[in-house]
């Protein structure tokens, strides 16, 4: 990168940490640290919530998984606006009402203390393992372009987001995020429109739309169901909704987002627009990848985008197999770029004939292509059996440190660092309240003083930051990163939405009928993913509904039938007070 690229980057990353630091200078209570005091508007509680779903993972793997695979991720998201219509409906009302610091606290209100601290293990579990991949996607991109040290660099990231986390809390966390989506979405928006500028003379953004489309990626809906499809209308839908319900009303790194609102309304509102916004966002990052594709049919893209692996290869046994390779890439590539441009002049005489044929002739190429790619994944294997022979997550990446202007480059990788950012800080401070007011303040240290608890909290901030730096330095990627992060909480969400679907729905479970059927749930949804092809996003229902259903059976068969509790009323929560 050059000078300008580095102030850039420097520049904004240090700006926000400072600014972070700064904003929430002063808090001396553990109200203010854990919920801003309650003082979070509407737009702020809704650009918050987005920035802390939209980690680096989001920019990084995203426009990868649309070259490789097209627009049918965004379907993952069709859920998400209903979620949001049933968490403001009903979980929002019985939070507020509580004035609870965490989600979990509910839950003994509802059942008993061992059901609390077995949700708030399972969080605790699920969002530090992916506390340590949020802080590892940027890191692998560093370490990849800049030849830094891995461990290093994991450190680095994580250090930056401990600094003003600690200082400030939750107001740091929102006060961060503002700014952190300015850079985020306005870095790949000037992305986006710098590649449609990057395209032949010749070929209008019209174009570039219709060639996407012939060519596979702008599938957007898929009405055909299947179990071990991952994306279809049907998986996003419903599986999705049953994902988004748990992350967005259980889980507690977004919880804590809009528990810091000003009113009932001002959290409703956030969280609906943020059900608005969400998937026009995903839509304008999933195009940018499309995008990238195209102009990858006019210039030749790289073999495999991940340089330094193949660099690798050139002192190894299997260096001339790989030269042979990149010749055949190369008059791969040529006779593919051929026929893009015999479909280009096709769409824009209007001959449908001729666009066919060029389209069945590029679905040709396109296969012998992947069939090249995969002989270099098979060799990088051979070379070295610990490679990572999926290079999704390098896609766009190297498109920004190749093709964009100076300047741009800093942009963009401080658009990286600082969703990495603003996902792992909303995550830290999670698993601190957490670790605090459901499991220290509960059940070790219950009575103490304001001032011990809130350097508690702050010693459990960082001591989380230095866990998740931990993980990224184990952190081993599953397909790719954004999969990897969906996945793992697929695993665990929906087990824990099951628990407080019973809560609030189901009075006539009580705690240990629930409690017993979230363990057995958690075990069988393991083995699923474990032994069987299922797609992760049916993991959330699965999860869910064996909680409702062994909940049921354990109450008839084991327990006595008693009257059903008052939600917050016969049992008043005592450590969120």
């Amino acid at each position: 990168m050059s000078y300008i690229d580095w102030f850039v980057l420097l520049g904004t990353v240090v700006f926000i940490t400072v600014y972070g630091i700064w904003k929430t200078r002063g808090t001396q209570n553990i109200e203010g640290y854990l919920k801003g005091n309650n003082s979070e508007k509407w737009w702020t509680i809704c650009l918050s919530i987005m920035a802390t779903q939209a980690s680096a993972i989001t920019f990084l793997s995203t426009p990868g998984q649309a070259y490789e695979d097209g627009m049918r991720f965004l379907q993952f998201y069709f859920g998400l606006p209903i979620a949001m219509v049933i968490i403001c409906v009903t979980f929002i009302p019985i939070y507020y009402k509580l004035k609870v610091y965490t989600a979990y606290e509910f839950l003994e209100s509802r059942f008993d203390l061992k059901t609390r601290s077995l949700a708030a293990f399972l969080f605790l579990v699920q969002r530090g393992l992916a506390a340590g991949i949020t802080i590892y996607a940027p890191a692998i991109i560093l370490s990849t372009i800049l030849g830094w040290n891995i461990n290093l660099t994991n450190i680095c990231v994580g250090a930056l987001v401990i600094a003003y986390t600690v200082s400030g809390g939750t107001k740091a966390v929102s006060a961060t995020q503002k700014q952190q989506m300015a850079v985020m979405m306005g870095g790949m928006i000037i992305a986006g429109i710098v590649v449609v500028h990057m395209l032949p003379a010749q070929v209008s953004f019209g174009d570039a739309v219709q060639v996407a489309g012939e060519m596979g990626k702008l599938n957007l809906v898929n009405f055909d169901f299947s179990w071990t499809d991952r994306y279809n209308v049907w998986s996003g839908v419903t599986a999705g909704l049953f994902l988004f319900m748990s992350y967005f009303g259980t889980d507690q790194s977004q919880v804590a987002r809009y528990l810091s609102g000003k009113s009932i309304s001002e959290i409703r509102t956030g969280l609906l627009f943020n059900g608005l916004l969400k998937i026009p966002m995903q839509f304008i990052i999933l195009f940018i990848g499309v995008m990238v594709f195209v102009f990858y049919q006019f210039v030749q893209p790289p073999l495999y985008f991940n340089k330094v692996e193949t660099d690798k290869l050139a002192n190894t046994e299997q260096a001339a197999q790989f030269r042979e390779l990149e010749v055949k890439h190369q008059q791969n590539f040529q006779a593919k770029s051929e026929q893009v441009q015999v479909m280009v002049n096709a769409l824009q005489a209007g001959n449908d004939t001729n666009v066919e044929t060029a389209r069945q002739s590029l679905n040709s190429i396109q296969e012998e292509g992947k069939s090249i790619r995969k002989e270099v994944k098979d060799l990088l294997k051979k070379a070295n059996p610990n490679t990572e022979a999926r290079d999704t997550d390098y896609v766009f990446i190297s498109f920004v440190m190749q093709y964009m202007p100076v300047g741009l480059i800093g942009l963009l990788m401080a658009v990286i660092i600082c969703a990495a950012m603003s996902s792992t800080s909303s995550e830290l401070n999670a698993l601190a309240s957490t670790s605090l007011i459901d499991i220290y303040r509960r059940s070790v240290k219950k009575e103490a003083s304001e001032k011990h608890y809130l350097n508690m909290s702050r010693l459990l901030t960082f001591a989380w930051g230095v866990l998740a730096i931990f993980f990224a330095t184990l952190a081993s990627r599953m397909e790719n990163l954004i999969q990897a992060v969906n996945i793992l909480g697929s695993i665990f969400y929906g087990t824990i939405l099951g628990i407080f679907v019973v809560a609030f729905y189901f009075k006539y479970v009580k705690s240990n009928a629930v409690f017993w059927a979230a363990v057995l749930a958690e075990l069988i949804v393991i083995a699923t993913y474990v032994q069987t092809d299922i797609g992760f996003l049916w993991l959330n229902p699965i999860g869910c509904l064996l909680v409702i259903f062994f909940g049921f059976m354990f109450q008839v068969l084991f327990g006595r039938k008693l009257e059903p509790v008052e939600i917050g009323i016969e049992k008043p929560l005592k450590s969120g007070k």
